[in-house]
């Protein structure tokens, strides 16, 4: 079933909409989820509360591509439930690593940006994203939205682990670099 008829579902509150995006994209959520919390149970909750968050706002919202849309929400459930545990205790996992990395380079939450700010941050990263030779936007993405570990990138790339971070450090340092020209100061 295509994205666009699991929506439809979801429009007209028939319950299946859930079991068919579990059958879909049901290993993705938990992939990002297990990424950023390193724990397999919480993992499994948070892809249960996406699918009850999906349900509560579809509608209003209509995703053009449910995969990002679920994705997104796995994501942030993930880091609300990082942040109520700290995974600190529990081994962690990539999220403390890829934060400090990307903190030099993407204005902090806390500099109180209105949602015009907001929207063009977002648009400033998507012409940057856009912008990088396609590995280096894979090797990007997967490292700071999947949370990958450099070990995993180097694996799936066939690269070496001091490539891998020499790649994120010098792609991070042109981040700065785009965001300052696009008017963003840290």
């Amino acid at each position: 079933m295509n994205d666009q008829n699991i929506v439809e579902l979801y429009w007209t509150r028939v319950e299946s909409a859930i079991e068919e995006t579990d059958k879909k994209y049901g290993r993705y959520c938990h992939y990002i989820a297990y990424q950023i919390l390193a724990d397999d149970e919480d993992a499994k909750e948070v892809v249960n509360d996406t699918y009850i968050k999906a349900w509560n706002t579809i509608p209003p919202n209509r995703p053009d591509s449910l995969k990002a849309y679920v994705g997104m929400i796995a994501g942030q459930l993930a880091l609300d439930r990082y942040d109520q545990r700290r995974a600190i205790r529990r081994g962690g996992g990539q999220l403390p690593l890829v934060l400090d990395e990307l903190s030099e380079c993407i204005p902090d939450d806390a500099s109180g940006t209105d949602m015009a700010e907001e929207i063009a941050l977002r648009d400033a990263l998507d012409r940057f994203l856009w912008s990088l030779p396609q590995k280096t936007r894979n090797v990007f993405v997967r490292r700071y939205w999947y949370l990958g570990s450099i070990e995993e990138i180097a694996a799936e790339y066939g690269m070496k682990e001091s490539n891998v971070k020499m790649l994120l450090l010098r792609t991070r340092t042109k981040l700065m670099h785009h965001l300052q020209k696009e008017g963003f100061y840290l």
